[in-house]
């Protein structure tokens, strides 16, 4: 459920001409953040749309700490994202499509804080699909 929430803000990317990666933060049941890859509307390499989600969820919390939320993303974050969800100490992160050219688990697997639950593989290949789609678009 929360991971086709996401997937709708991955395709409002690709509808703006964004890279296709849509997020959500749940925090008891309840969205509240969504976002998407902003970084060719804002100019801004690191408005990824996890960074984004942690932003509007920090926001909306009140603190800079995410610990009873989870991540849902469509794609496996990179070492940024990772990074700040660390710094979140986001619980659980829930991606859909592995990135294995710039996923963080290739690159930093131990950057997020060592509690947190990471799950891939959730509506993979529609999230997979929709990152092909605009790459080939852009061919």
């Amino acid at each position: 459920m929360y991971m086709r929430k996401a997937l709708a803000e991955a395709q409002q990317a690709f509808d703006e001409g964004e890279i296709p990666i849509g997020a959500v933060v749940v925090c008891k049941d309840q969205v509240i953040a969504r976002a998407h890859n902003l970084t060719e509307t804002l100019v801004d390499p690191t408005a990824h749309a996890e960074m984004q989600a942690i932003t509007m969820a920090a926001n909306a919390l009140g603190g800079k700490y995410l610990t009873d939320c989870t991540l849902y993303v469509t794609v496996e974050p990179c070492p940024m994202c990772a990074g700040a969800i660390g710094w979140a100490q986001v619980p659980r992160i829930v991606y859909g499509a592995p990135d294995p050219k710039r996923g963080y688990r290739e690159y930093a697997p131990r950057v997020m804080h060592p509690k947190s639950e990471c799950k891939g593989g959730i509506l993979e290949e529609e999230c997979r699909q929709l990152m092909q789609e605009f790459f080939k678009s852009k061919r």
